[in-house]
């Protein structure tokens, strides 16, 4: 049961390219943003879609394969942790950021649903 605590799935699209960089100790950071799409008939029996945002994260290996091989449009699945943080922006003013720490990633789908 420990494998199912703080565990996220999730199967979107690339809302932008990702963003990487490399720390001073020498690892990988990309971040990007996934959108995940609900859609249901409401009472009236009319087709309702609903998209959530999801900040993502990604370290080392995994960091370096968003990097190279993902694009905004592209579905992915993605699995991770959820992660909640805080910091003191240059206003002093406290901000929190929930986002996903991503373990592993797969590349599914075409490139965009245009």
């Amino acid at each position: 049961m420990n494998s199912l605590r703080n565990r996220v799935v999730l199967i979107g699209h690339l809302g932008s390219s990702p963003e990487s960089k490399t720390l001073e100790s020498g690892k990988s950071l990309t971040r990007f943003s996934l959108a995940t799409t609900e859609s249901y008939k409401n009472e009236k029996g009319e087709k309702i879609s609903e998209t959530q945002w999801h900040n993502l994260v990604a370290w080392g290996k995994v960091a370096e394969i968003a990097s190279k091989f993902l694009d905004k449009g592209k579905e992915v699945a993605i699995e991770g942790k959820l992660v909640n943080r805080n910091y003191n922006d240059k206003e002093g003013v406290k901000r929190y950021v929930t986002e996903i720490v991503v373990n592993d990633l797969l590349m599914i789908g075409s490139k965009s649903k245009d």
